[in-house]
């Protein structure tokens, strides 16, 4: 049977993932699963914490997050280099969109019983993206990527205490459509240069471009609604050239991801992306801030092996 060790973010949804993870425990005694569990204790553990299990030895192994899409984007970065490790995921944050893209239960006991039962047969590959920075560093995503005004919305997010307190709550996804509105009426737009397959496009007053490997990201929105996960191509969604207030009916639609049909949002697909900026903008991988315009974007096709429903059927 193959191990299976689990990284947890006691700090997610600010502390309630630890009494998740007392449930899930539970959970494991009683179907009598052996395991092995490691805690999280600062920024960026999860992915010291992944490549020291994934490095331990050359077996085949289970490594399943619990926690936010923060910790699901350390724990695959920790991991992204070792053939050994099939990821897992079960939701412990307040957004959770992995767990929408991969169609894996909301609730944390149905999300471990997913686990535990997709583990029996062969995990399918998924696709990475693979990030490089001016200073040559190197990050990956599962989710999404981007530059602009919705990097800096995540940016403002992971920064604010209101997200504790929203979580207490349980209205943590509020706390992405706050900032968005607090952002929004001072925020700057740039020219962005974009650059795919070597292709390159201009586009002036650039709020923001994303490139998706699953449709959702910001907490449910349905940013890429065609993103199929194991295709080999990336979906590039751009926001240009529009109001204050029409960006606002753009963010609505896209929960239903109906912000396509918007002139002013252009959708391109491909593999290997550039972006420049006319002045430095936030990027971010997944959520979480990893620097600064420019960079180079390319897709590693079926990186990961991920416990997920069959692609073909998990994806509508």
């Amino acid at each position: 049977m193959k191990q299976i060790y689990f990284i947890i973010n006691p700090k997610a949804r600010n502390g309630y993932c630890m009494k998740i993870w007392d449930k899930l425990e539970n959970k494991l005694v009683e179907e009598n699963i052996t395991y092995q569990a490691t805690f999280t204790e600062y920024p960026g553990h999860a992915k010291s914490l992944a490549a020291e299990i994934a490095a331990s030895n050359d077996e085949e192994k289970i490594m399943i997050a619990v926690g936010g899409d923060g910790t699901m984007h350390e724990v695959m970065n920790g991991m992204i280099n070792y053939k050994n490790i099939i990821l897992g995921f079960v939701p412990g944050g307040s957004g959770n969109d992995f767990s929408r893209g991969f169609h894996i239960p909301s609730d944390p006991i149905e999300a471990l019983q997913v686990m535990l039962r997709l583990m029996k047969s062969d995990a399918p590959l998924i696709d990475a993206g693979k990030v490089t920075m001016t200073d040559h560093a190197e990050h990956y995503f599962i989710n999404n990527m981007g530059v602009g005004f919705d990097a800096l919305v995540s940016h403002a997010v992971n920064q604010s205490r209101m997200k504790g307190i929203l979580n207490k709550l349980s209205m943590g996804r509020l706390i992405y459509v706050y900032f968005l509105l607090k952002k929004l009426f001072t925020y700057k737009c740039t020219s962005i240069e974009l650059s795919i397959e070597g292709k390159k496009h201009l586009f002036d007053n650039t709020w923001f471009v994303t490139v998706s490997n699953q449709p959702y990201y910001g907490g449910g929105m349905k940013i890429a609604p065609n993103a199929v996960p194991d295709d080999g191509i990336f979906e590039i969604t751009v926001v240009h050239n529009l109001s204050r207030i029409k960006l606002l009916l753009v963010f609505i639609s896209v929960f239903w991801g109906k912000h396509i049909h918007f002139k002013e949002v252009e959708t391109f697909q491909g593999s290997m992306v550039t972006i420049q900026s006319e002045s430095p903008v936030f990027i971010h991988a997944d959520g979480e801030i990893i620097g600064f315009t420019p960079l180079n974007m390319q897709v590693h096709s079926k990186a990961v092996q991920v416990l997920t429903p069959k692609v073909k059927d998990a994806i509508s």
